[in-house]
Protein backbone atom coordinates (compact mmCIF):
# COMPACT_ATOMS: atom_id res chain seq x y z
CA UNK A 1 0.00 0.00 0.00
CA UNK A 2 1.14 3.46 -0.69
CA UNK A 3 1.41 5.92 1.91
CA UNK A 4 -0.13 8.64 0.00
CA UNK A 5 -3.33 6.23 -0.02
CA UNK A 6 -3.22 5.56 3.77
CA UNK A 7 -6.02 8.13 4.21
CA UNK A 8 -8.28 6.77 1.87
CA UNK A 9 -7.86 3.25 3.89
CA UNK A 10 -7.96 4.46 6.93
CA UNK A 11 -11.18 6.19 6.79
CA UNK A 12 -12.72 3.02 5.45
CA UNK A 13 -11.20 0.80 7.97
CA UNK A 14 -12.37 2.90 10.83
CA UNK A 15 -16.26 3.45 9.41
CA UNK A 16 -15.70 7.23 9.79
CA UNK A 17 -13.59 7.76 12.63
CA UNK A 18 -10.95 10.18 10.80
CA UNK A 19 -12.10 13.43 9.47
CA UNK A 20 -12.21 12.60 5.49
CA UNK A 21 -10.23 16.57 5.13
CA UNK A 22 -7.15 15.62 7.62
CA UNK A 23 -4.00 16.61 5.17
CA UNK A 24 -2.36 13.79 3.34
CA UNK A 25 0.91 13.72 4.76
CA UNK A 26 2.08 10.85 2.98
CA UNK A 27 2.34 12.06 -0.42
CA UNK A 28 5.36 12.11 -2.30
CA UNK A 29 5.86 15.73 -2.14
CA UNK A 30 6.03 15.58 1.52
CA UNK A 31 8.21 12.70 1.73
CA UNK A 32 10.72 14.67 4.41
CA UNK A 33 7.99 15.73 6.26
CA UNK A 34 7.67 11.70 6.82
CA UNK A 35 10.60 11.59 9.07
CA UNK A 36 9.80 14.44 11.35
CA UNK A 37 6.04 13.56 11.82
CA UNK A 38 4.95 11.09 14.59
CA UNK A 39 1.65 9.47 13.83
CA UNK A 40 -0.26 7.92 17.16
CA UNK A 41 -2.77 5.82 16.91
CA UNK A 42 -5.39 5.26 19.76
CA UNK A 43 -8.46 4.46 20.96
CA UNK A 44 -9.65 7.21 22.70
CA UNK A 45 -8.45 11.12 22.82
CA UNK A 46 -8.41 14.12 25.45
CA UNK A 47 -11.96 15.29 25.94
CA UNK A 48 -9.93 18.91 27.54
CA UNK A 49 -6.23 20.29 26.81
CA UNK A 50 -6.56 21.77 30.10
CA UNK A 51 -4.92 19.76 32.89
CA UNK A 52 -7.02 22.29 35.33
CA UNK A 53 -10.02 21.89 33.50
CA UNK A 54 -13.33 19.97 34.90
CA UNK A 55 -13.39 16.32 34.13
CA UNK A 56 -10.05 16.39 31.83
CA UNK A 57 -9.67 12.62 31.12
CA UNK A 58 -5.88 10.66 31.42
CA UNK A 59 -5.38 11.36 27.40
CA UNK A 60 -5.97 15.08 27.97
CA UNK A 61 -2.97 14.86 30.42
CA UNK A 62 -0.74 13.78 27.38
CA UNK A 63 -1.48 17.19 25.56
CA UNK A 64 -0.79 19.31 28.85
CA UNK A 65 3.05 17.72 29.54
CA UNK A 66 3.81 18.26 25.81
CA UNK A 67 2.63 21.84 25.65
CA UNK A 68 3.55 23.56 28.98
CA UNK A 69 6.08 23.92 30.96
CA UNK A 70 6.42 23.52 34.66
CA UNK A 71 8.87 24.69 36.84
CA UNK A 72 11.01 21.06 37.48
CA UNK A 73 10.87 18.27 36.10
CA UNK A 74 12.46 14.57 36.96
CA UNK A 75 15.83 13.45 35.70
CA UNK A 76 15.86 10.09 33.58
CA UNK A 77 17.34 6.58 34.81
CA UNK A 78 17.56 3.28 32.99
CA UNK A 79 14.64 0.88 34.25
CA UNK A 80 13.61 -2.17 33.70
CA UNK A 81 14.86 -3.58 30.36
CA UNK A 82 17.34 -0.65 29.17
CA UNK A 83 14.44 2.02 28.70
CA UNK A 84 14.45 5.29 29.84
CA UNK A 85 12.77 5.93 32.94
CA UNK A 86 11.84 8.56 35.42
CA UNK A 87 14.40 9.16 38.42
CA UNK A 88 11.99 10.05 41.36
CA UNK A 89 14.37 11.27 43.39
CA UNK A 90 15.79 13.33 41.10
CA UNK A 91 15.14 16.78 39.92
CA UNK A 92 16.09 19.47 37.11
CA UNK A 93 15.30 22.69 36.10
CA UNK A 94 12.59 23.04 33.06
CA UNK A 95 11.10 26.75 33.00
CA UNK A 96 13.22 27.52 35.87
CA UNK A 97 17.31 27.74 34.95
CA UNK A 98 17.94 27.65 39.27
CA UNK A 99 16.42 25.96 41.69
CA UNK A 100 17.49 27.19 45.79
CA UNK A 101 16.08 24.93 48.10
CA UNK A 102 15.63 26.13 52.27
CA UNK A 103 14.38 24.75 55.12
CA UNK A 104 10.89 26.58 54.24
CA UNK A 105 10.72 27.49 51.30
CA UNK A 106 12.08 26.76 47.54
CA UNK A 107 13.10 29.87 45.15
CA UNK A 108 12.94 29.26 41.47
CA UNK A 109 14.81 31.97 38.85
CA UNK A 110 12.90 31.47 35.17
CA UNK A 111 14.52 31.15 31.85
CA UNK A 112 14.91 34.80 30.48
CA UNK A 113 14.17 33.94 27.87
CA UNK A 114 11.28 31.48 28.06
CA UNK A 115 8.02 32.28 25.46
CA UNK A 116 4.60 31.77 24.97
CA UNK A 117 3.61 29.96 21.97
CA UNK A 118 2.08 34.17 21.21
CA UNK A 119 5.33 35.49 21.30
CA UNK A 120 5.02 37.28 25.42
CA UNK A 121 7.65 36.49 28.01
CA UNK A 122 6.37 34.17 30.68
CA UNK A 123 7.12 36.53 33.98
CA UNK A 124 7.10 35.36 37.87
CA UNK A 125 3.62 37.01 37.36
CA UNK A 126 2.48 34.14 34.94
CA UNK A 127 3.81 31.40 37.33
CA UNK A 128 2.29 32.90 40.22
CA UNK A 129 -1.36 33.40 38.57
CA UNK A 130 -0.85 29.62 37.20
CA UNK A 131 -0.13 27.93 41.00
CA UNK A 132 -2.94 30.76 42.28
CA UNK A 133 -5.19 28.88 39.84
CA UNK A 134 -4.42 25.49 40.59
CA UNK A 135 -4.74 25.92 43.77
CA UNK A 136 -8.12 27.44 43.37
CA UNK A 137 -9.64 25.85 40.77
CA UNK A 138 -11.19 22.97 42.48
CA UNK A 139 -11.73 19.09 41.91
CA UNK A 140 -8.79 17.30 41.10
CA UNK A 141 -5.75 19.71 40.40
CA UNK A 142 -6.77 21.47 43.32
CA UNK A 143 -6.66 18.19 45.45
CA UNK A 144 -3.31 16.85 43.38
CA UNK A 145 -1.89 20.21 44.73
CA UNK A 146 -2.71 19.51 48.27
CA UNK A 147 -0.77 16.10 48.09
CA UNK A 148 2.20 18.27 48.00
CA UNK A 149 1.03 20.50 51.35
CA UNK A 150 0.34 23.57 48.03
CA UNK A 151 -3.10 24.66 49.15
CA UNK A 152 -2.80 28.81 49.59
CA UNK A 153 -2.06 31.43 47.01
CA UNK A 154 -0.17 33.28 49.85
CA UNK A 155 2.22 30.42 49.56
CA UNK A 156 3.09 31.87 45.95
CA UNK A 157 5.79 35.05 46.25
CA UNK A 158 6.78 37.37 43.02
CA UNK A 159 10.67 38.13 44.23
CA UNK A 160 10.77 39.91 41.13
CA UNK A 161 10.19 39.52 37.46
CA UNK A 162 11.70 36.39 36.94
CA UNK A 163 12.34 35.11 40.40
CA UNK A 164 9.29 33.00 42.39
CA UNK A 165 9.61 31.74 45.73
CA UNK A 166 7.34 28.74 47.00
CA UNK A 167 6.95 28.69 51.01
CA UNK A 168 6.18 25.63 52.68
CA UNK A 169 3.08 25.94 54.90
CA UNK A 170 4.63 22.52 56.80
CA UNK A 171 7.90 20.54 56.39
CA UNK A 172 6.70 17.86 53.53
CA UNK A 173 8.57 15.33 51.47
CA UNK A 174 6.29 15.44 48.39
CA UNK A 175 6.17 19.51 48.10
CA UNK A 176 9.09 19.13 45.66
CA UNK A 177 7.99 16.02 43.75
CA UNK A 178 4.44 17.40 43.51
CA UNK A 179 6.04 20.70 41.21
CA UNK A 180 7.18 18.12 39.12
CA UNK A 181 3.71 16.64 37.98
CA UNK A 182 1.47 17.95 35.16
CA UNK A 183 -0.78 20.10 37.15
CA UNK A 184 1.42 22.76 38.30
CA UNK A 185 1.80 23.88 34.64
CA UNK A 186 2.43 27.44 33.53
CA UNK A 187 -0.35 29.08 31.28
CA UNK A 188 -0.13 32.33 29.92
CA UNK A 189 -2.16 34.05 32.37
CA UNK A 190 -2.65 37.52 30.49
CA UNK A 191 -3.95 35.54 27.16
CA UNK A 192 -6.23 33.61 29.22
CA UNK A 193 -7.59 36.85 31.63
CA UNK A 194 -8.90 38.00 28.12
CA UNK A 195 -10.87 35.14 27.76
CA UNK A 196 -12.34 34.29 30.60
CA UNK A 197 -15.79 35.93 32.54
CA UNK A 198 -17.36 36.48 35.81
CA UNK A 199 -18.32 32.99 35.74
CA UNK A 200 -15.60 31.37 34.49
CA UNK A 201 -12.58 33.62 36.13
CA UNK A 202 -10.06 31.05 35.18
CA UNK A 203 -10.73 30.90 32.04
CA UNK A 204 -10.97 27.42 31.61
CA UNK A 205 -13.57 27.52 28.92
CA UNK A 206 -10.99 28.75 26.47
CA UNK A 207 -8.30 26.59 27.51
CA UNK A 208 -10.36 23.43 27.36
CA UNK A 209 -10.29 23.98 23.52
CA UNK A 210 -6.86 25.60 23.12
CA UNK A 211 -3.26 25.69 24.34
CA UNK A 212 -2.00 28.70 26.43
CA UNK A 213 1.66 27.50 27.09
CA UNK A 214 5.27 27.68 26.27
CA UNK A 215 5.95 24.40 26.30
CA UNK A 216 7.62 22.31 23.40
CA UNK A 217 4.83 21.55 21.04
CA UNK A 218 1.15 24.02 20.65
CA UNK A 219 -1.93 22.16 19.09
CA UNK A 220 -2.93 23.22 16.22
CA UNK A 221 -5.99 21.11 15.52
CA UNK A 222 -8.42 19.63 17.80
CA UNK A 223 -11.11 17.66 16.29
CA UNK A 224 -12.43 15.81 19.79
CA UNK A 225 -12.91 12.08 19.39
CA UNK A 226 -11.18 12.12 15.85
CA UNK A 227 -7.71 13.50 15.80
CA UNK A 228 -5.13 15.97 17.61
CA UNK A 229 -2.56 17.74 15.83
CA UNK A 230 0.68 19.50 17.67
CA UNK A 231 3.63 21.36 15.74
CA UNK A 232 6.95 21.83 17.54
CA UNK A 233 7.84 25.10 19.03
CA UNK A 234 10.75 26.38 17.55
CA UNK A 235 11.03 29.26 19.93
CA UNK A 236 10.83 26.58 23.01
CA UNK A 237 13.92 26.78 25.16
CA UNK A 238 13.22 24.60 28.34
CA UNK A 239 15.64 21.94 26.66
CA UNK A 240 17.04 20.77 23.49
CA UNK A 241 14.61 21.43 20.46
CA UNK A 242 12.95 18.13 19.84
CA UNK A 243 13.44 16.07 17.00
CA UNK A 244 10.01 15.63 16.15
CA UNK A 245 8.23 18.66 14.50
CA UNK A 246 4.58 17.58 14.04
CA UNK A 247 2.58 14.89 15.74
CA UNK A 248 -0.54 13.92 14.06
CA UNK A 249 -2.58 12.05 16.60
CA UNK A 250 -6.03 9.94 15.81
CA UNK A 251 -8.83 8.18 17.65
CA UNK A 252 -9.04 4.42 15.54
CA UNK A 253 -11.45 3.02 17.26
CA UNK A 254 -11.51 -0.42 16.33
CA UNK A 255 -8.16 -2.35 17.83
CA UNK A 256 -7.52 -4.05 14.61
CA UNK A 257 -7.40 -1.05 12.80
CA UNK A 258 -4.71 0.20 14.68
CA UNK A 259 -2.82 -3.26 14.38
CA UNK A 260 -3.09 -3.33 10.66
CA UNK A 261 -2.01 0.67 10.22
CA UNK A 262 1.12 -0.01 12.74
CA UNK A 263 2.09 -3.62 10.74
CA UNK A 264 1.98 -1.84 7.49
CA UNK A 265 3.87 1.28 8.37
CA UNK A 266 1.35 3.78 8.67
CA UNK A 267 1.42 4.64 11.42
CA UNK A 268 4.35 4.96 13.89
CA UNK A 269 2.94 4.19 17.43
CA UNK A 270 -0.02 2.97 19.14
CA UNK A 271 -0.85 1.69 22.79
CA UNK A 272 -4.15 0.47 24.40
CA UNK A 273 -4.01 -2.41 22.13
CA UNK A 274 -5.76 -6.03 23.04
CA UNK A 275 -2.91 -8.03 25.52
CA UNK A 276 -2.89 -10.76 22.93
CA UNK A 277 -1.56 -8.03 19.90
CA UNK A 278 1.11 -7.35 21.89
CA UNK A 279 2.27 -10.75 23.05
CA UNK A 280 1.93 -11.35 18.94
CA UNK A 281 3.52 -8.61 17.64
CA UNK A 282 6.55 -8.86 20.32
CA UNK A 283 6.79 -12.61 18.98
CA UNK A 284 7.02 -11.65 15.48
CA UNK A 285 9.82 -8.87 16.10
CA UNK A 286 8.70 -6.78 13.24
CA UNK A 287 7.51 -4.05 15.72
CA UNK A 288 9.50 -2.74 18.88
CA UNK A 289 6.80 -3.35 21.97
CA UNK A 290 7.68 -2.18 25.30
CA UNK A 291 6.28 -3.71 28.95
CA UNK A 292 6.73 -2.31 31.61
CA UNK A 293 4.78 -1.75 35.12
CA UNK A 294 2.73 1.28 36.12
CA UNK A 295 4.98 2.70 38.51
CA UNK A 296 2.48 2.91 42.14
CA UNK A 297 -0.57 1.46 39.66
CA UNK A 298 -3.49 -0.82 40.36
CA UNK A 299 -6.72 -2.15 38.38
CA UNK A 300 -9.06 -2.06 40.92
CA UNK A 301 -12.81 -3.30 41.74
CA UNK A 302 -14.01 -0.55 43.90
CA UNK A 303 -17.75 -0.69 45.93
CA UNK A 304 -19.23 2.19 46.57
CA UNK A 305 -19.27 1.79 50.36
CA UNK A 306 -22.25 4.26 51.30
CA UNK A 307 -24.62 2.36 49.79
CA UNK A 308 -26.24 -1.26 50.62
CA UNK A 309 -24.94 -4.10 50.07
CA UNK A 310 -21.18 -2.51 50.04
CA UNK A 311 -22.05 -0.53 53.13
CA UNK A 312 -21.36 -4.26 54.49
CA UNK A 313 -17.88 -5.41 54.84
CA UNK A 314 -18.60 -9.10 54.38
CA UNK A 315 -20.12 -8.60 51.36
CA UNK A 316 -16.92 -6.61 50.14
CA UNK A 317 -14.97 -9.77 51.81
CA UNK A 318 -17.02 -12.01 49.72
CA UNK A 319 -16.86 -10.35 46.70
CA UNK A 320 -12.93 -10.11 47.00
CA UNK A 321 -13.25 -13.90 47.49
CA UNK A 322 -14.97 -13.97 44.00
CA UNK A 323 -13.43 -12.67 41.79
CA UNK A 324 -12.11 -14.72 38.41
CA UNK A 325 -8.18 -13.03 39.33
CA UNK A 326 -6.11 -15.93 37.07
CA UNK A 327 -9.02 -16.19 34.44
CA UNK A 328 -8.09 -12.08 34.10
CA UNK A 329 -4.58 -12.79 34.19
CA UNK A 330 -4.80 -15.74 31.38
CA UNK A 331 -7.56 -14.37 29.23
CA UNK A 332 -7.50 -10.81 29.15
CA UNK A 333 -3.59 -9.45 30.25
CA UNK A 334 -1.97 -12.48 28.49
CA UNK A 335 0.54 -12.69 31.45
CA UNK A 336 1.42 -8.47 31.00
CA UNK A 337 0.80 -7.22 34.48
CA UNK A 338 1.60 -8.52 37.84
CA UNK A 339 -0.83 -10.05 40.04
CA UNK A 340 -2.29 -8.07 43.21
CA UNK A 341 -4.13 -11.31 45.03
CA UNK A 342 -3.40 -14.92 46.36
CA UNK A 343 -0.09 -13.78 48.66
CA UNK A 344 0.64 -16.47 51.10
CA UNK A 345 -0.86 -16.53 54.66
CA UNK A 346 2.56 -16.37 56.14
CA UNK A 347 3.65 -13.39 54.37
CA UNK A 348 4.28 -10.69 56.07
CA UNK A 349 3.03 -7.18 55.37
CA UNK A 350 5.61 -4.80 53.31
CA UNK A 351 6.57 -1.30 54.03
CA UNK A 352 5.68 -0.87 49.88
CA UNK A 353 2.93 -0.78 47.42
CA UNK A 354 1.14 -2.32 45.17
CA UNK A 355 1.56 -5.53 47.23
CA UNK A 356 -0.44 -8.24 46.56
CA UNK A 357 -3.75 -9.19 48.62
CA UNK A 358 -3.94 -12.86 50.79
CA UNK A 359 -7.21 -13.36 48.84
CA UNK A 360 -7.22 -15.76 46.16
CA UNK A 361 -10.95 -17.02 44.24
CA UNK A 362 -12.92 -19.23 46.62
CA UNK A 363 -16.62 -19.13 45.78
CA UNK A 364 -17.31 -21.08 48.73
CA UNK A 365 -15.80 -18.86 51.37
CA UNK A 366 -17.58 -16.17 49.17
CA UNK A 367 -20.99 -17.90 49.26
CA UNK A 368 -20.58 -18.32 53.47
CA UNK A 369 -19.79 -14.25 53.75
CA UNK A 370 -22.97 -13.62 51.86
CA UNK A 371 -24.82 -15.43 53.84
CA UNK A 372 -23.57 -14.26 57.18
CA UNK A 373 -24.18 -10.93 55.81
CA UNK A 374 -28.47 -11.67 54.50
CA UNK A 375 -27.96 -12.18 51.00
CA UNK A 376 -27.38 -15.66 50.76
CA UNK A 377 -29.30 -15.64 47.38
CA UNK A 378 -27.33 -12.80 45.84
CA UNK A 379 -28.40 -9.16 44.66
CA UNK A 380 -28.74 -6.86 41.49
CA UNK A 381 -26.23 -4.62 40.64
CA UNK A 382 -24.66 -2.66 37.83
CA UNK A 383 -20.68 -2.85 36.85
CA UNK A 384 -19.16 0.07 35.26
CA UNK A 385 -16.19 0.84 33.13
CA UNK A 386 -14.30 3.27 31.17
CA UNK A 387 -15.22 2.18 27.26
CA UNK A 388 -11.88 4.68 26.46
CA UNK A 389 -9.97 1.66 27.96
CA UNK A 390 -12.30 -1.16 26.71
CA UNK A 391 -10.15 -3.67 25.15
CA UNK A 392 -9.17 -4.40 28.66
CA UNK A 393 -12.50 -3.70 31.09
CA UNK A 394 -15.30 -5.03 28.63
CA UNK A 395 -13.59 -8.43 28.82
CA UNK A 396 -12.46 -8.31 32.64
CA UNK A 397 -16.12 -7.00 33.52
CA UNK A 398 -17.43 -9.75 31.53
CA UNK A 399 -15.66 -12.18 33.34
CA UNK A 400 -16.66 -10.58 37.28
CA UNK A 401 -20.04 -11.02 35.52
CA UNK A 402 -19.78 -14.45 35.31
CA UNK A 403 -18.10 -15.40 38.38
CA UNK A 404 -20.86 -13.54 39.99
CA UNK A 405 -23.62 -15.33 38.75
CA UNK A 406 -22.51 -18.60 40.44
CA UNK A 407 -23.68 -16.93 43.93
CA UNK A 408 -26.59 -14.97 42.64
CA UNK A 409 -25.56 -11.68 41.92
CA UNK A 410 -26.77 -10.63 38.94
CA UNK A 411 -25.13 -7.57 37.27
CA UNK A 412 -25.63 -5.93 34.56
CA UNK A 413 -22.49 -4.11 32.31
CA UNK A 414 -22.88 -0.52 32.24
CA UNK A 415 -20.39 0.96 29.13
CA UNK A 416 -19.70 4.54 30.03
CA UNK A 417 -17.52 6.64 27.23
CA UNK A 418 -14.76 7.51 28.15
CA UNK A 419 -15.28 11.56 27.19
CA UNK A 420 -17.64 11.17 30.65
CA UNK A 421 -15.76 8.77 32.70
CA UNK A 422 -14.52 11.02 34.82
CA UNK A 423 -17.48 12.93 35.54
CA UNK A 424 -19.60 9.68 36.22
CA UNK A 425 -16.49 8.63 38.46
CA UNK A 426 -17.08 12.06 40.50
CA UNK A 427 -20.61 12.01 40.90
CA UNK A 428 -19.60 8.72 43.34
CA UNK A 429 -23.07 7.19 42.26
CA UNK A 430 -21.72 3.72 40.78
CA UNK A 431 -22.33 1.20 42.85
CA UNK A 432 -19.95 -0.78 41.39
CA UNK A 433 -16.82 -0.28 38.86
CA UNK A 434 -13.48 -1.19 37.76
CA UNK A 435 -10.92 1.76 37.65
CA UNK A 436 -7.27 2.11 37.05
CA UNK A 437 -5.55 4.61 39.70
CA UNK A 438 -1.42 4.88 39.20
CA UNK A 439 -0.15 7.50 41.91
CA UNK A 440 1.86 10.10 40.04
CA UNK A 441 3.91 10.23 43.11
CA UNK A 442 5.64 6.85 43.70
CA UNK A 443 5.40 6.65 47.61
CA UNK A 444 2.71 4.12 49.38
CA UNK A 445 1.37 7.30 51.48
CA UNK A 446 0.57 9.27 47.90
CA UNK A 447 -1.61 6.44 46.92
CA UNK A 448 -3.66 6.53 50.14
CA UNK A 449 -3.98 9.71 50.54
CA UNK A 450 -5.42 10.12 46.94
CA UNK A 451 -7.55 6.56 47.14
CA UNK A 452 -8.58 5.92 51.00
CA UNK A 453 -8.07 9.10 53.11
CA UNK A 454 -11.30 10.96 54.25
CA UNK A 455 -10.86 13.76 52.20
CA UNK A 456 -12.88 12.12 49.69
CA UNK A 457 -10.91 12.97 46.92
CA UNK A 458 -12.36 12.03 43.48
CA UNK A 459 -10.07 9.04 43.41
CA UNK A 460 -11.60 7.86 46.57
CA UNK A 461 -13.91 6.75 44.36
CA UNK A 462 -15.68 3.99 46.99
CA UNK A 463 -16.26 7.40 49.49
CA UNK A 464 -14.68 5.06 52.04
CA UNK A 465 -14.19 6.75 55.05
CA UNK A 466 -12.15 5.83 58.69
CA UNK A 467 -10.70 7.64 60.92
CA UNK A 468 -8.05 5.04 61.88
CA UNK A 469 -7.15 5.17 57.76
CA UNK A 470 -7.04 8.96 58.00
CA UNK A 471 -4.81 8.96 61.11
CA UNK A 472 -2.72 5.93 59.86
CA UNK A 473 -2.12 8.09 56.14
CA UNK A 474 -1.59 11.77 58.13
CA UNK A 475 1.44 9.68 60.43
CA UNK A 476 3.23 8.19 57.17
CA UNK A 477 3.62 11.96 56.08
CA UNK A 478 4.46 13.14 59.27
CA UNK A 479 6.99 10.40 59.68
CA UNK A 480 8.75 11.06 56.16
CA UNK A 481 8.96 14.28 56.38
CA UNK A 482 11.02 14.19 59.93
CA UNK A 483 12.75 11.31 58.40
CA UNK A 484 11.70 9.23 61.22
CA UNK A 485 11.53 5.33 59.61
CA UNK A 486 10.00 3.01 62.50
CA UNK A 487 7.05 5.06 62.75
CA UNK A 488 6.74 5.33 58.86
CA UNK A 489 7.35 1.96 58.17
CA UNK A 490 4.85 1.11 61.28
CA UNK A 491 1.69 3.33 59.69
CA UNK A 492 2.75 2.34 55.95
CA UNK A 493 2.46 -1.47 57.40
CA UNK A 494 -0.96 -0.55 59.30
CA UNK A 495 -2.95 1.37 56.21
CA UNK A 496 -2.01 -1.72 53.71
CA UNK A 497 -3.46 -4.31 56.51
CA UNK A 498 -6.80 -1.93 57.21
CA UNK A 499 -7.44 -1.54 53.40
CA UNK A 500 -7.13 -5.28 52.50
CA UNK A 501 -9.21 -5.91 55.78
CA UNK A 502 -11.97 -3.31 55.08
CA UNK A 503 -11.25 -4.22 51.20
CA UNK A 504 -13.69 -1.12 50.10
CA UNK A 505 -11.87 -1.83 46.54
CA UNK A 506 -9.88 -4.99 45.70
CA UNK A 507 -7.14 -4.86 43.87
CA UNK A 508 -7.07 -7.39 41.14
CA UNK A 509 -3.09 -6.95 39.29
CA UNK A 510 -0.53 -4.00 39.09
CA UNK A 511 -1.14 -3.04 35.04
CA UNK A 512 2.06 -3.10 32.21
CA UNK A 513 1.88 0.36 29.93
CA UNK A 514 2.33 -1.50 26.75
CA UNK A 515 3.59 0.46 23.62
CA UNK A 516 3.94 -0.88 20.15
CA UNK A 517 5.74 1.78 17.49
CA UNK A 518 8.44 1.42 14.64
CA UNK A 519 12.23 0.08 14.58
CA UNK A 520 12.72 3.83 13.43
CA UNK A 521 11.43 5.23 16.23
CA UNK A 522 13.66 6.15 19.28
CA UNK A 523 13.54 7.93 22.66
CA UNK A 524 10.38 6.20 24.23
CA UNK A 525 11.07 7.06 28.03
CA UNK A 526 8.48 5.64 31.00
CA UNK A 527 7.08 8.82 32.68
CA UNK A 528 4.62 8.51 36.13
CA UNK A 529 1.96 9.94 34.16
CA UNK A 530 2.22 7.12 31.36
CA UNK A 531 1.62 9.07 28.57
CA UNK A 532 4.22 9.94 25.57
CA UNK A 533 6.75 12.68 25.77
CA UNK A 534 7.49 13.73 22.19
CA UNK A 535 10.22 16.01 23.01
CA UNK A 536 12.78 13.35 23.52
CA UNK A 537 11.73 11.45 20.59
CA UNK A 538 12.91 11.02 16.73
CA UNK A 539 12.39 8.70 13.73
CA UNK A 540 15.76 7.14 11.72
Amino acid sequence: MKRRDFLKSVSGLAAGALAPTAPAIWSPAKADARSETLLIVSEGGPNNLDIHGVGTNVPGYEVSWNCYDRLISHEMKSGPGGVPYYDRDKFKPELAEDINIGDMSVTFKLRKNAKFHDGTPVTAKDVKWSLDRAVSVGGFPTFQMSAGSLTKPEQFVIVDDTTVRVDFLRKDKLTIPDLAVIVPCVVNSELVKKNASEKDPWGLEFTKQQTAGSGAYKVTKWTAGTEVVMERNDEWVCGPLPKIKRVIWRMVPQAGNRRALLERGDADISYELPFKDFQEMKASGKLNVVSLPFSNGIQYIGMNVTKPPFDNPKVRQAMAYAMPYQKIMDAVLFGLANPMFGAAKDRPTEVAWPQPTKYYTDMEKAKALLTEAGYANGFETTISFDLNFAGVNEPLCVLVQESLAQLGIKTTINKVPGANWRTELTKKEMPLFTNVFSGWLDYPEYFFYWCYHGNNSIFNTMSYKSPEMDKLIDGARIAAANGDTAAYDADVKGFVDLAFADIPRIPLYQPFVNVAMQKNVTGYQYWFHRRLDYRAMAKG
